[in-house]
């Protein structure tokens, strides 16, 4: 009787413990962008990205992902990055692209939810997912993908620290580099002085000599729309204020630990 009684006791902790270790997060994220134009900053920025793989991503707006990832969105009386954020809308130098707050549980990154983030401008009326320009030459390829300014996603996780990480794509149209191409034959013989020499035994006139006029090449520009990311990971600590950037646009973002 008196080893069972210990053991009776220890069995009623168990639920208790497992409790006790059981986290909650409240994370809010604002995300802006600066009002310059991209290519006047002293960062240099490839044409070409390699594109972000979202197919552990899910968006906000799908149910059926945040009750499994056991996410609550929450209301907009537990925000409180309200400060910053009128700030920066008040600023003629800023634009509030992106603020949500939400709950999740304790997890590691192969279990915490990933967030596929879109805001902004939709540009899939103008341009085509690929960054080329939407013409009569070159039609829409995908007529119900939107394309916004802001695409990427992030990723709030438990690893011993908590941990955030991002990657994000700006949209902006752009100016491909300059393209040269050499004139048609058909705009050699235009501007060319030809001279025909003639065999005049064999009135074979197959051979043409001349003084041909210097080629210059034609310059070519192409609008497109550019990607400027951002990718970064850091380590946080709940309760403090974290802010990410680029020349471009920033992250502010709090990780509150819910009282139990």
């Amino acid at each position: 009787m008196k080893k069972i009684i210990p053991l009776l006791m220890m069995l009623l902790l168990i639920p208790n413990l497992a409790q006790a270790q059981k986290r909650e997060f409240d994370v809010e994220v604002l995300i802006f962008k600066r009002s310059i134009d991209p290519e006047t900053t002293t960062e240099s920025w490839p044409n070409e990205l390699p594109k972000i793989d979202l197919q552990s991503s899910q968006p906000f707006s799908n149910a059926t992902y945040r009750h499994k990832k056991g996410v609550q969105m929450l209301s907009y009386s537990h925000y409180k990055l309200l400060k910053e954020r009128d700030i920066l809308k008040s600023h003629a130098g800023f634009e509030v692209l992106f603020h949500k707050a939400w709950r999740q549980g304790d997890h590691g990154k192969a279990s915490a939810p990933e967030f596929h983030v879109q805001a902004g401008k939709n540009y899939a009326n103008t341009f085509n997912a690929d960054g080329s320009k939407i013409s009569a030459d070159n039609p829409r390829q995908n007529k119900t993908a939107p394309l916004y300014e802001l695409d990427g996603k992030l990723q709030v996780y438990v690893q011993h620290y908590l941990f955030l990480e991002t990657q994000l794509d700006l949209h902006a149209p752009s100016v491909r580099s300059v393209t040269f191409t050499e004139k048609t034959p058909d705009e050699l013989k235009d501007s060319a002085n030809f001279s025909v020499l003639a065999d005049t035994e064999t009135d074979d006139a197959n051979v043409q000599a001349g003084n041909l006029e210097q080629v210059s090449p034609k310059k070519e520009e192409e609008t497109f729309l550019k990607s400027y990311r951002m990718d970064q990971k850091r380590r946080m600590r709940s309760g403090e204020t974290h802010y990410l950037d680029n020349p471009l646009m920033g992250m502010i973002i709090q990780v509150r630990r819910v009282a139990q």
